[in-house]
This record gives C-alpha cells, sequence and structure tokens, in this order.
C-alpha cells in the first residue's frame, strides 16, 4: 500500500482518477476533497436534459453513496481547499484543518468568466453555466415568454440559447467578433449554426458587443450594446470563456502558464504533485494547450493512474469534443488548432455535413453535423495517423470508408 492519494475537486477528472485506481487493484488511500455540497457528478447535461428537466439530479451522480463505502474512497464535501504546503505534504482547508497526502492531484477545474461591475455585472439576474447550483438557479429563470440576453456566441452560448427557445424564450445572442465560433471552428461550422438557430428564432447579432448592463431595483432590465441600441432584458447568461482554477498551484510556486503546467505524465513542476483535466496545461505535439472536455479530463485521469501504479506509458491525448444543440448533434474529433484549409462535405442524408481541417496538408480535425459516419471516419484516421485523401473527400460519391484504406 502506498500512502494517501488526496485529490482537489470533486469533477470528471477526479472522480476518475479514483476510480480507475481502485479498478487496478490500487489500495492506497483515496480522499477527494470537493468545495460542493452534493457527490460528483456529470456537468455536460447540467446546461441541457437538466435545465429542460428531462433529467433528475440523482441520474446525474457518477455513482451512488455507496460506491465510495464500498471502494474506500473518501470522500469530504464542502471542502474547500485554501493553501498547499509542499514541504510539509499538507492541505490546509478554509475551515483550518489539514489533510496530509503522500501524492497530490490537482483536479480543480476551470471558472467561468464573468462580466465586471462596472458595467453592471453584479446585478441580480446574470448567470454563468458552470455547476448544479448554476442551473438550478437559471431553472427557475427559464419561462415562456421571457427575453433572455446572451453574452458570447461559443458553444455554451449556443446550446443555452436552444435550450432557452425549446423552453419557449425569447433569445437574444451577441459576439463581440465578427461571428459566432470565431475561436473554435470554421466559418463553415458557424454558418450552419447560425442558419439552425436563425430558423429556431434566436436573434443573433455579430460585431456587437455589450457595452453595459443596467437595473431596476438591483435586478438587470436593460442592456446598451456596442452599435447603440438599448435592448429590454429579464435576464442574462454569460458565456464568455473560461479561467483554470490554478490558484493554489500558483500560491505554492507550481509552474503555471494559463493553467496547471504538467508533463507527459501529468506531473506539475513538483513530482509528488499530479495535475488534470480542465486546470491542466499539457504537452501535446510540440505545443503546450489546455483542453477543456469530459473526454480528456477522464483520459488524462486514466492515464495518470496507470502511471500512479507504475507504468511508464506519456499521456498522448486523442482529443474529442461534442455539442448538442436542437436535434442536431455536432461530434468533433481532433484538434483544429492552427488549421488553413477546410474541405466542406455532404452527408448521406438531408441536413448532415462534415467539416475537414487541414493544416499544411495534414488532417488535423473533423467537425461532424449530424454525421455520425464523418466522426467516426475522421476519429480512425487521426488514431490511425493516416492522412485525408482529399480527392475521395471532394468526390460526394465516393464513399468514406476508401479513406481508411
Amino acid at each position: 500500500m502506498s500512502g494517501r492519494l488526496v485529490i482537489v475537486g470533486a469533477g470528471q477528472a477526479a472522480f476518475a482518477l479514483a476510480a480507475k485506481l481502485r479498478a487496478l487493484k490500487d489500495d492506497r488511500p483515496i480522499t477527494i476533497l470537493g468545495s460542493e455540497e452534493v457527490f460528483p457528478y456529470q456537468r455536460p447535461p447540467l446546461s441541457k436534459k437538466y435545465l429542460l428537466g428531462e433529467m433528475t439530479f440523482d441520474r446525474l451522480l457518477f455513482r451512488p453513496e455507496q460506491w465510495y463505502v464500498d471502494n474506500a474512497v473518501e470522500l469530504r464535501t464542502s471542502a474547500w481547499v485554501e493553501e498547499i504546503d509542499r514541504s510539509a505534504k499538507t492541505v490546509r482547508l478554509q475551515d483550518g484543518s489539514t489533510v496530509g497526502y503522500e501524492t497530490l492531484a490537482l483536479a480543480t477545474g476551470a471558472e467561468p468568466r464573468t462580466l465586471p461591475p462596472g458595467i453592471g455585472g453584479d446585478l441580480q439576474g446574470i448567470f454563468t453555466v458552470r455547476d448544479k447550483r448554476d442551473a438550478d438557479r437559471l431553472m427557475a429563470e427559464m419561462r415562456p415568454g421571457r427575453h433572455l440576453l446572451i453574452v458570447g456566441g461559443g458553444y455554451i452560448g449556443l446550446e443555452a440559447a436552444a435550450v432557452a427557445r425549446h423552453l419557449g424564450l425569447e433569445v437574444t445572442l451577441i459576439e463581440m467578433a465578427d461571428r459566432i465560433l470565431q475561436r473554435v471552428a470554421a466559418r463553415e461550422t458557424a454558418d450552419t449554426f447560425r442558419q439552425i438557430h436563425a430558423s429556431h428564432g434566436v436573434v443573433i447579432r455579430e460585431k456587437t458587443g455589450l457595452v453595459c448592463l443596467s437595473g431596476e431595483d438591483g435586478h438587470v432590465k436593460t442592456a446598451e450594446l456596442s452599435d447603440g441600441s438599448v435592448i429590454d432584458v429579464d435576464f442574462v447568461i454569460v458565456g464568455i470563456g473560461v479561467t483554470p482554477n490554478d490558484r493554489l498551484a500558483r500560491e505554492a510556486g507550481l509552474d503555471v502558464a494559463n493553467g496547471i503546467v504538467v508533463d507527459a505524465f501529468t506531473r506539475t513542476s513538483d513530482n509528488a504533485i499530479h495535475a488534470l483535466g480542465d486546470c491542466a496545461v499539457l504537452p501535446w505535439k510540440g505545443q503546450q494547450i489546455r483542453l477543456e472536455s469530459v473526454q480528456n479530463a477522464v483520459d488524462q485521469a486514466e492515464a495518470a493512474a496507470a502511471i500512479l501504479t507504475g507504468g511508464e506509458t506519456a499521456y498522448n491525448p486523442k482529443p474529442w469534443f461534442w455539442s448538442d444543440q436542437y436535434d442536431v448533434k455536432l461530434q468533433i474529433a481532433g484538434f483544429n488548432l492552427g488549421y488553413d484549409e477546410t474541405f466542406v462535405r455532404p452527408g448521406a442524408r438531408e441536413g448532415s455535413l462534415s467539416i475537414w481541417y487541414f493544416r499544411e496538408g495534414q488532417f488535423i480535425a473533423v467537425d461532424a453535423i449530424n454525421d455520425a459516419k464523418a466522426y467516426v471516419t475522421g476519429k480512425k484516421l487521426l488514431e490511425s495517423g493516416i492522412n485525408a485523401d482529399r480527392a475521395i473527400l471532394s468526390d460526394i460519391s465516393a464513399d468514406l470508408k476508401q479513406l481508411l484504406v
């Protein structure tokens, strides 16, 4: 038996690490310190099926309470960690108590960016979507006929717009950049989703920023936009990205760079401390990246578990992501960072298509919109290292299976 593993954070990466260690028959003491008052749960459905009332919270739990008992995993909820003492190998909690560790894993996730108070960001009725508390507060606001302003045209904002329209709200979404999804997807993907949302009655205003929010009795009432217009709003959802929770690491003297820097074996600059999930900055194809996805949280955690039990295999991410909006499923294989060319291929059925990304002639990612075949094919290509033949992609009559030959 090894010494105690303390995991700070109780999200997807934290749970996956503990579960994988137990699956590998590792019997070291494990303590999970979670700041929320509830047991670890899935977060993606919060802004979709949970908010729609189609899924109860108990169905979001990774495992019931008895699992932690049966697997000798100590879970401490409402446990906010204030400080890491690397020399003493302890963490200090907000209540003043300390927990000792032999190995520490930081799975602290990320926090949504918020609007500054100077432009009305401290008014009531302004929300982000990250945890159960956020979703519960939002649920009370989602009533038919109300006007929702969404600030930010990334996936979080678009998913929120889809849920709100499904519930009968009027939705205006503003994006300061030239177009929605500018940071994360090609123009062709953005054009497709703009059209989908417009067909569902969402008003999307691109190249439009927020100047300020004004309120009445402390609650948001109007929004002044950068084009000079003023609109009435009942509440606001802010989806302008996230900031990694790296404060503990930074104050403990670990290397940080918009996240906690780790090597290919999930180790920080202190070999006794690992970091994983949304908070970790990891090496990938000669770059330092941070992957905000459930898939990376699980895969990196399971790689860390194998390393902690004596394995010597470096973590090699194979990114994939997804987004559900209305009846549209977007599946993304790969990471389109630095792409310089795209191919658009219609799918076999109406409303399906795929956008294939290349960098210097090499296939790097695919966005598959209601096109599972394109997603699966692209994923297999990336996993096998086969480059996608653009002649086949350009031939609509060609079967995508030919790409794998």
